[in-house]
């Protein structure tokens, strides 16, 4: 998978790779993909863990993508996971999407909308 910077957009997603183990937090405005070991605590605008991507920590997200696997608690306003997917911790949520068969064996905790 190669990432490129849209020139209009000006920012390039934070990738983790694939045998890469990061140990420490993440905080970005943009997109974080990992496909390798992240350690530590993640906030961004969207999180992808990919088949095979591991995170040890808290993520806090916008959207979350989960195709690999979570040991933590995770904050976001719409959830993704996917048939691969593993989670251990409480998954907060506004809306969330699960296709196929997961591992997930996480509490889920719905978020509750804000007044205005």
């Amino acid at each position: 998978m190669l990432a490129f910077t849209n020139a209009d957009e000006k920012k390039s997603p934070t990738i983790v790779g694939a045998g890469c183990v990061l140990k420490g937090n993440i905080d970005t405005d943009h997109t974080v993909q990992i496909h390798g070991t992240v350690r530590g605590n993640i906030v961004a605008e969207t999180i992808i863990i990919g088949r095979g991507g591991n995170v040890i920590g808290d993520i806090t997200a916008r959207t979350l993508f989960l195709h690999g696997s979570l040991k933590g608690n995770a904050s976001v306003d719409t959830a993704n996971a996917f048939s691969n997917a593993q989670m251990c911790g409480t998954l907060f949520y506004k809306t969330l999407n699960i296709t196929g068969n997961t591992g997930l064996e996480c509490k889920l905790e719905r978020k509750k909308d804000e007044k205005k």
